[in-house]
């Protein structure tokens, strides 16, 4: 059993050796702390579900050892999970005030708000949570209030970065400053636990300020309707397509949920005040369209989002020729099947696309090489430990960090129980980890029953088989089937023709004497009908057997 003595434990529960599902643990006599507790998306490997969760299975067995949960910052990715484990892990949540104010909406939402405890803490505050003395330290991102949390422990300080970036016009907030950083490193960091998704890029991640200009410059230069789809929980942007409305004297739509309560979110909290009144979908059909400008979720080509939605009419608005699509966004490694269908959806309908592979209108919000190597500089570490990655971006930041005089590194992945101190880095055990998903309502496995039979009858389809048994145990009447997602199209027919006859042969060979028993029944039946159609198909569908004793 794993338990923090008189020592420094890092575990990651989530998002190391994958980008998403954020779950970082710290623990010290005897008590852990939470920092971040993220979700991620789910992709063709789960069908029919959404979202997906690192399974807490480790703290929740804990649980009366877990002191709180720390956010960094709004993202799905880091603040996702929580209506989902926050009211059963029954700890304090801390977070800056757009942070909390995302975290509100959505314990309200499934109806926790009032049994969550959630403390506001204002940017650069200290705040004990356990044996951890906390201090939220701000850093540029691509959302409002991202902060990197120094970790003061009786073991020694820990810079635990979160997303960040460095941006020299940032537009919202104000990050730490080097001087600031550069002072933290004086008085000592153990470890620098740092963001990894950018180790391969040579170049900075560019500023906000910088993408305003081309923004600015490239809408003034469209003379008809322009749709501009970014991620919305990029406030610094959607500042800067406020301010270029303005400047253009375009009219705003918000297509999207998530645009809508970015946006409150942001003006309750003091970011987006002068941003432009907005209109509802079906007044600007009526605008002349080189008045409006229309800001949409969607650009990860997602299938019920406004802009596949816009790109397929399935939306009020209604794209046309002469109006310009522009992608202030990047290309996510994985979607680029989704997001080249909805440029192609978006092209049929003569639309002009414009990207960041065109034009500099999008920055990333993580660290590029320049960027990391600065913060080496800066905060001079003990010991990295990379995180928030796949294995390759961890290593790769890792072996960045060696040839920049960073004197230890130390590469986990999710269950490494890693002493960071004293005699660290090293580790001392692994724990169970793995993905759980929301299906439907219901929280499940990933790697479970549920979903394994899913994928089965994605890949494979599925058969099922009703028969009539008399009192001799032979069938009786006709056999029904009900197949479904096999390729058999015409051939339909013939192929349950001789399933049926597969079905009677079972009860007249020579093998029928040792079926003993109703599951036996079962199982040579369904053996029968799957070897059928596995002749006529070459697939492996799933058969399941109803068996009617009359």
């Amino acid at each position: 059993m794993v338990s923090p003595k008189d020592e420094l434990l890092f575990l990651a529960l989530g998002g190391s050796g994958e980008i998403g599902m954020n779950a970082n643990l710290y623990g010290c006599n005897g008590q852990w702390v939470m920092v971040d507790l993220g979700m991620t998306f789910s992709g063709n490997d789960y069908p029919g579900v959404d979202l997906v969760f690192p399974d807490l299975e480790f703290i929740e067995e804990r649980q009366e050892h877990l002191a709180g949960i720390v956010l960094t910052h709004g993202h799905e990715d880091h603040i996702g999970a929580l209506p989902f484990f926050a009211g059963d892990l029954d700890v304090p949540l801390y977070a800056t005030a757009f942070t909390a104010g995302l975290i509100r909406r959505k314990l309200d939402e499934h109806g926790l708000l009032d049994s969550v405890t959630i403390n506001i803490i204002p940017e650069r505050d200290r705040f004990t949570v356990g044996p951890f003395d906390f201090q939220y330290i701000p850093l540029a991102h691509s959302t409002a209030e991202g902060n990197a949390m120094l970790i003061h422990t009786p073991h020694g300080t820990i810079f635990h970065t979160g997303d960040w970036k460095l941006d020299d016009e940032p537009l919202i907030g104000s990050p730490a400053t080097q001087s600031e950083i550069t002072k933290i490193g004086d008085d000592g960091i153990l470890a620098l636990v740092c963001d990894s998704t950018n180790a391969f890029s040579p170049n900075a991640s560019g500023s906000e300020g910088d993408v305003r200009r081309e923004l600015t410059k490239l809408v003034k230069s469209i003379k008809g309707r322009v749709v501009i789809t970014t991620f919305a929980s990029n406030v610094a942007r959607m500042d800067t397509l406020g301010k270029i409305a303005k400047e253009t004297g375009r009219t705003v739509c918000l297509a999207g949920r998530s645009l809508h309560r970015i946006l409150e979110n942001a003006q309750e909290t003091g970011y987006l005040t002068d941003f432009p009144d907005t209109v509802d979908f079906r007044e600007i059909d009526q605008m002349d369209r080189r008045n409006v400008m229309v800001i949409a979720t969607g650009g990860q080509g997602e299938s019920n989002a406004a802009l596949a939605r816009m790109a397929t009419d399935s939306h009020q608005i209604k794209l046309s020729s002469g109006d310009t699509v522009i992608f202030s966004t990047k290309e996510i490694p994985g979607n680029e099947k989704s997001i080249g269908k909805l440029i192609n959806d978006l092209v049929a309908k003569d639309v002009r696309i414009i990207t960041e592979k065109q034009l500099p209108i999008h920055v990333s919000g993580h660290p590029g090489q320049p960027e990391l190597a600065a913060m080496y500089d800066w905060v001079r570490p003990d010991i990295l430990v990379p995180v928030h990655g796949e294995l390759r971006h961890m290593q790769q930041q890792a072996i960045f960090a060696k040839a920049k005089g960073v004197r230890k590194t130390f590469v986990q992945t999710n269950g490494d129980v890693v002493r960071l101190a004293p005699k660290g880095p090293k580790k001392i055990s692994n724990v169970r980890t793995g993905r759980l998903i929301l299906d439907g309502d219901v929280i499940l496995p990933a790697d479970g029953r549920t979903m394994n039979e899913r994928r089965k009858i994605a890949y494979n389809g599925t058969i099922s088989v009703a028969l009539v048994l008399n009192s001799k145990g032979k069938p009786e009447g006709s056999v029904e089937f009900g197949p479904m997602g096999l390729p058999l199209d015409e051939d339909e027919q013939l192929f349950l023709e001789e399933a049926e006859q597969a079905v009677r042969d079972v009860f007249t060979s020579k093998s029928s004497k040792k079926l003993d028993g109703i599951e036996a029944i079962r199982e040579a039946v369904r053996l029968a009908v799957r070897r059928t159609a596995t002749r006529w198909t070459g697939k492996k569908p799933v058969v399941s057997v109803l068996l009617i004793e009359s």
